[in-house]
């Protein structure tokens, strides 16, 4: 399908700039097979907004996501059968170890170590990712907690 056409398909509005934008990552995602409908990213979208609300977090723009489907389209475990559903949930996890993590690892650095899980341990797994990254998140904590400890005896 033609992007002109798509973009004269969907109602142009203030929130329209980001849809632009993911649908432009089609050209990108095709050679893996994945294409996103402008309804497949109203429902990122909304889902976005949801798991922001949920973690407390406020976003304002959609890089995030713009990585997410970029590095997990390369992936051999993303197929086109449940392509929404993985970037929702990855986006989930993403934001849960922003949190867990306490914002000290980079997006992209996160993302990347997600997908070395995804396409590791996890063999494309998102129940095994979340359990790795989980562990993962607490280990960063225990290792944070026991650096700062160290430090303060310097006091």
């Amino acid at each position: 399908m033609n992007l002109s056409r798509i973009l004269n398909s969907i109602q142009l509005s203030p929130q329209s700039k980001p849809i632009v934008e993911l649908l432009e990552l089609n050209e990108k995602t095709k050679e893996h097979g994945l294409i996103l409908t402008p309804n497949d990213i109203k429902t990122l979208m909304v889902f976005r907004n949801k798991v922001l609300h949920d973690h407390g977090r406020i976003e304002l723009g959609i890089e995030v996501l713009k990585e997410l489907i970029e590095v997990f389209a390369a992936s051999p475990y993303t197929d086109e059968d449940n392509y929404v559903e993985t970037l929702n949930e990855l986006q989930e996890i993403f934001y849960y170890l922003r949190n867990e993590t306490e914002d000290k690892i980079g997006d992209m650095k996160l993302i990347h170590q997600m997908m070395e899980c995804f396409n590791g341990p996890s063999a494309g797994s998102l129940e095994l990712l979340r359990s790795n990254m989980e562990e993962f998140a607490d280990s960063f904590r225990r290792d944070k907690i026991r650096s700062e400890s160290l430090y303060k005896g310097d006091e």
